[in-house]
């Protein structure tokens, strides 16, 4: 069943390589209505996790932000694989970084950083092809996919643009390990934590939330700064990365102050286009089991 699996995903790849981006984006919009009217893709998960984030808006505001959310999740779905096609040089006009210098004023330092990322926009061309735009060697870590075949084939493919992919149960290791060569270490670390007992607790979007543990520990273990990347989208099939600071010096701060700063970052571009995150993750199954 997974050989099978990954033929049909080798097909869709080789399908949406043979479409333009105006033929991709009216399968989207097809696939929009499918996710929204018709299957109600996780629609109550969606919902609650609105209401519970923006108790000041009305119910006309939420189904706005809701629907613009399945819009963004139609684009970021197809993108996705059409960005697995790609040329380098097509990618590239597509999705920028704006400000290097702030990774690479690091890396003349010969120093590694943990660039922060987040489900927000379209964060799979950015696994693809911002290694190319810095100078640090690009490690992303990763959970690896139940499909075996997929998941080498990924690793495969984001390798062949610079990106070293390494398992999320590996990180410890590679730290040990790599800590010699400047790199810039890609952690998506927005999302729920699968050992709550360790998880950094905070305020985020009115509520009480348990976030990974691990960018800000391995932060202050190996002294590496911290860098948010906020991706923005510039108009349909166009988006832009911007960097921020988060801290230059981690061991200095005490306990969760790491987290709590780029998960602000986070919280106030969600306040300001809330659509674009990813609304149908079960982010706050939890918060009352060990808080």
């Amino acid at each position: 069943m997974q050989f099978l699996g990954y033929l049909f995903f080798r097909i869709s790849i080789f399908l949406f390589w043979l479409m333009p981006f105006w033929v991709l984006y009216i399968h989207s919009d097809f696939i929009f209505f499918l996710f929204y009217r018709v299957f109600a893709y996780r629609k109550k998960v969606v919902w609650q996790n609105l209401k519970n984030s923006f108790p000041e808006k009305s119910d006309q505001e939420l189904k706005k932000i809701m629907k613009g959310f399945y819009k963004n999740l139609s684009d970021i779905t197809i993108e996705g694989l059409k960005g697995l096609s790609m040329s380098k040089k097509s990618l590239l006009k597509r999705y920028k970084l704006v400000n290097p210098e702030i990774a690479n004023q690091i890396y003349e330092q010969n120093k590694s950083v943990i660039a922060i990322a987040s489900h927000y926009c379209n964060w799979e061309w950015g696994v693809l092809c911002l290694s190319l735009q810095f100078k640090h060697k690009s490690v992303g870590l990763y959970k690896p996919m139940s499909n075996k075949y997929i998941d080498r084939y990924m690793k495969k493919t984001r390798a062949s643009w610079g990106m070293n992919l390494v398992s999320i149960y590996e990180t410890a290791k590679y730290f040990e390990k790599s800590n010699s060569e400047p790199s810039i270490y890609i952690m998506v670390a927005d999302q729920s934590p699968a050992n709550y007992q360790k998880a950094y607790w905070i305020d985020f979007l009115n509520q009480d939330t348990a976030c990974l543990h691990g960018p800000e520990n391995y932060a202050k273990e190996y002294d590496l700064p911290v860098i948010y990347g906020h991706v923005e989208r510039v108009k349909r099939g166009f988006y832009q990365v911007s960097l921020s600071n988060v801290e230059t010096n981690p061991k200095e701060k005490i306990s969760g102050e790491i987290t709590q700063a780029y998960m602000k970052i986070l919280e106030d571009y969600i306040l300001t286009e809330p659509e674009n995150w990813l609304w149908s993750h079960k982010r706050w199954k939890k918060k009352d089991q060990y808080n």
